[in-house]
């Protein structure tokens, strides 16, 4: 068979004999789709095609890209919703927006050119890095829904783009901290340059008034460093003590205001060294491991932050005489009635007032195939219309929704912390306690040794012995090992999972939506009749492509168009091919068009389809879910870790053997409720064993919830997810392997942080006791103990892609029978 030539524009395989092609480079270029086509032509109009040459990537297929309809656009012209979106000085109106479809850096050379030239945009620039477009244009002459109307002419998808108030207070704080940080290292140079001037080593001879004059300005320099850049320790403190409860920033500002106070004495009096170049470096290297620590949680909050917000902006709300008009989903109100056509988003917890339809409720359900709903029946927000238009009232808006709770579970992410990690804690404020035991008793006794270095010795013993690295191991480590999680997929939504994925020795999986796809396959094609099973693929295609429902995705494209389609929920397709009137779907819906009995549907397992038409059954499409093509990874690595796997599965098919077979499951049990399938897990823990727990359906809920460690599948139902340990966001297994490597790389860095830190923390002491280390070396040491259990933590961001499985045999294609 001859490989389909692919689309100039996307590059997706452009179906034979198509139509759609577009003058490009002064050559007739082949386009899958009219959307390509259009966008093409829309390029070249504008004397753009140079983007052609340059691009490194094809371009996004336009189709793709989020539908938006033209009424959603001018609720961008509104007043009130430009208040918070665009910013006018004067004539002029500046707006950020988020661009999708980006591929390569010609794209944004191509949506700069192409708005530079509309009439009234005077700038275009775009972050290639976050996809971010800064337009400022005259307003008058060019109404923002026109903007974007142009940009998805090109083939881009743009929305106003507003951070959250969490991203921007977040964006805020770490803003700060990087001026608190270049403020403390550039006066910390000046300090040290003004404040070693005056130490005898260096024999400089200065006069008594240049003497002071540099005591005086290593104190002017110091001060912002003390009360700006160190301000945090200060209120930590003064916070710990009102709890009755001691951390590092105790020690910390013991430290810290104890070298400035002595430095003011000493400048005061003009008598002993300064210390406020020690003061600027403790501060500078404390301030340097918080900052990387805050970049390693940024960077996880960042991943958080990408997922997808699944309510629509805007919905079509219903008046009194029954008109329907596009508002604001923050303008929508408990009670309102609303009008969802097929293929949109349902924007809130409702009931179907009028319409029948079919629901996808795979976000909560994990059922892949939508369910038929009609009037009186409730529906849930962030669910997709499939098939015929409803009117719903709404009942629950924003937090009181059950999407909302997707939304709680990421807040609990953080809130847990694992044995080890409290662990550290406690060993912390316990050695906090005992050095500052320590101090007090060593104060006292150098008062009686040596009344002038008693101070100074107590100082260094506090800077040296500060208890940072102690903290910082464990946590910086979780830290970091989550993102790299986020990074690979895998949503850590408690604490305890990558301590005790390294305590794990059985492995229960589910099948459907899990070690399969969730999502039909077409695997056969059973002719009936004289007519082969090409072309009656080409007539089920017809019907279905203009089709939203999950089963029409599996027929794939055809140049052939129905005519006067009409879906029945829950039964099938109606419509004219070429003046034929055809029917796909159930036995009885599609023989009830030629008045014939229903056929008998085959023995094989699987969703079977029949096409007919008046005169009678054609063919029988076999559609099935496939196997995923990393569950082979994931067995191989649990065997290779001496696991033992169960499948355990609600569907009582053959199928549920046949997976078996394939992944090499010895022990596979089908057709169990949810009952039976905790009663699996109490017996595994009644025989000691560490189970953790993959599933993604209703059914799984409650063995999620028992099992030592769980992960849902990121297409599990809500209840799962809430349910779960972490949820596998990218539905990729292989994540799921890699998450085991990240967490044997997390233990035996927290194991060497925390060696590390007992080490430094037990060998300086006797030192610092001793009188053997000034307050300056103490802060260098400090400081560079707790750098290295940062750096050493942030090893754990580095993650690979892992290997791909290589497939046995290939996937059986859908063939005439």
């Amino acid at each position: 068979m001859a490989t389909p030539l692919p689309c100039y524009h996307c590059g997706l395989p452009v179906p034979a004999g198509s139509p759609y092609h577009a003058q490009v480079l002064g050559e007739s270029r082949a386009m899958c789709c009219p959307g390509c086509q259009a966008v093409a032509e829309a390029i070249v109009a504008g004397g753009l095609e140079s983007y052609y040459r340059h691009r490194s990537e094809s371009a996004a297929n336009p189709e793709a890209l989020p539908k938006v309809l033209a009424d959603e656009l001018a609720l961008y012209d509104r007043p009130d919703v430009q208040q918070t979106l665009v910013e006018r000085q004067g004539e002029q109106s500046q707006t950020c927006l988020l661009i999708e479809g980006i591929s390569c850096a010609a794209c944004g050379w191509l949506i700069e050119h192409h708005l530079k030239k509309l009439p009234g945009v005077t700038q275009a620039n775009l972050n290639l890095s976050n996809h971010r477009l800064q337009v400022e244009w005259d307003g008058a002459r060019l109404p923002l829904s026109q903007l974007l109307a142009e940009l998805r002419r090109i083939g881009y998808a743009a929305h106003p783009y507003q951070a959250d108030a969490a991203a921007e207070r977040m964006q805020q704080e770490n803003r700060k901290a990087m001026r608190q940080l270049g403020v403390a290292g550039l006066l910390w140079m000046q300090v040290m340059m003004a404040a070693m001037a005056t130490w005898p080593e260096f024999n400089i001879d200065l006069s008594a008034d240049m003497d002071s004059i540099l005591r005086w300005t290593s104190l002017f320099l110091t001060t912002p460093i003390v009360f700006y850049c160190c301000g945090q320790f200060f209120r930590g403190a003064l916070r710990d003590l009102r709890t009755r409860h001691l951390t590092m920033d105790v020690s910390v500002s013991l430290a810290i205001g104890g070298a400035y106070l002595a430095g003011l004495w000493s400048t005061i009096t003009g008598v002993g060294e300064l210390y406020f170049d020690a003061v600027g470096m403790f501060a500078l290297f404390l301030l340097a491991g918080r900052y990387l620590e805050r970049r390693a949680r940024e960077r996880t909050a960042q991943v958080t932050a990408q997922l997808v917000n699944l309510l629509p902006a805007s919905c079509l709300r219903l008046d009194a005489q029954g008109h329907s008009q596009r508002i604001l989903l923050s303008e929508l109100r408990v009670g309102d009635e609303v009008l969802v056509p097929p293929g949109a988003v349902i924007p809130a917890d409702a009931r179907i007032l009028a319409g029948q339809s079919s629901i996808d409720e795979s976000l909560l359900t994990g059922e892949y195939l939508p369910q038929p709903r009609q009037a009186g029946q409730p529906v849930t927000a962030g669910t997709l219309n499939i098939e015929g238009p409803l009117t719903l009232q709404v009942e629950a808006l924003g937090d009181d929704t059950r999407l909302s709770a997707i939304v709680r579970l990421l807040e609990r992410a953080q809130a847990d912390k694992p044995r080890l990690a409290e662990l550290a804690d406690r060993v912390a404020q316990w050695f906090l306690v005992i050095v500052l035991l320590t101090a007090a008793a060593v104060g006292l006794l150098w008062w009686q040794l040596d009344s002038e270095r008693a101070f100074w010795v107590v100082l260094a013993l506090l800077v040296a012995t500060c208890p940072c690295a102690l903290s910082l191991a464990t946590p910086t480590a979780l830290t970091t090992a989550t993102g790299s999680l986020h990074k690979l997929g895998l949503l850590v939504t408690r604490g305890h999972v990558l301590e005790s994925l390294n305590h794990v020795d059985t492995l229960i999986v589910d099948k459907t939506g899990t070690l399969t796809e969730g999502r039909l396959t077409l695997r056969e094609i059973r002719p009936l009749t004289a007519l082969d099973g090409d072309a009656c693929l080409r007539l089920a295609a017809a019907l279905e492509q203009r089709s939203e429902h999950p089963i029409a995705r599996a027929f794939g494209r055809s140049l052939l168009s129905a005519e006067a389609l009409r879906s029945e929920p829950g039964k099938g397709l109606e419509g004219e091919v070429e003046g034929r009137l055809l029917r796909i779907g159930q036995s009885d819906f599609v023989c009830a068009l030629s008045g014939t009995p229903a056929a008998p549907m085959p023995d094989e397992p699987g969703q079977w389809l029949l096409l007919g038409d008046t005169r009678g059954a054609l063919a029988w499409f076999r559609l099935d879910d496939r196997l995923r093509d990393d569950a082979v990874l994931l067995m191989q690595a649990a065997r290779q870790r001496g696991w033992q796997v169960l499948l355990l599965s609600g569907d009582s098919s053959p199928m549920v053997a046949s997976v078996a077979r394939e992944l090499g499951i010895g022990d596979a049990r089908g057709g169990l409720t949810p009952d039976a399938k905790l009663a699996v897990l109490r017996e595994l823990h009644q025989a000691g064993h560490r189970v953790l727990m993959l599933g993604d359906g209703v059914n799984d809920v409650p063995v999620l919830a028992g099992a030592d460690i769980s992960v849902a599948m990121g297409s599990a139902t809500d209840l799962a997810k809430t349910s779960a340990d972490a949820v596998l966001l990218s539905n990729r297994l292989d994540s799921l392997v890699q998450a085991m490597d990240v967490a044997r790389r997390t233990r035996r860095i927290i194991v060497e942080n925390l060696g590390w830190a007992c080490l430094y923390n037990g060998l300086v002491l006797p030192f610092a006791a001793l009188g053997w280390i000034t307050p300056g070396w103490a802060a260098i040491g400090m400081s560079l103990s707790s750098l290295v259990v940062v750096v050493n933590a942030l090893r754990l961001s580095r993650v690979s892609t892992p290997p791909r499985p290589v497939a046995t045999a290939p996937a059986p294609a859908a063939q005439a029978a």
